[in-house]
């Protein structure tokens, strides 16, 4: 049995493949400012919820699963932001 053959709508369709991304497309990736504005907002974004964790402990309240959670959030915002303002993409090279 052969397979059926496509009609010529199907055979004139052209897979499209995107680009590699350029500078251009990468958000923030010429902008210093907008990058540490981000960057510092997440950072600082990161110390309230840090802030908020431990007031909960400091008061004499017991460490649950919720506090932990929340001080694991507070990492990985200020992490996001501390990406966000070094930018390593595209930085980094091949070793030989």
């Amino acid at each position: 049995m052969s397979p059926p053959a496509a009609s010529d709508s199907e055979q004139s369709a052209a897979v499209v493949v995107p680009a590699a991304p350029s500078s251009a497309s990468r958000p923030f990736g010429s902008c210093w400012g907008c990058r540490v504005l981000s960057g510092g907002g997440l950072i600082l974004s990161g110390g309230y919820v840090f802030h908020a964790a431990r007031r909960v402990m400091r008061q004499g309240g017991p460490t649950s699963m919720g506090t932990v959670a929340q001080i694991v959030f507070a990492a990985v915002l200020a992490s996001w932001g501390i990406v966000l303002i070094t930018d390593p993409v595209g930085k980094s090279s091949k070793k030989t």
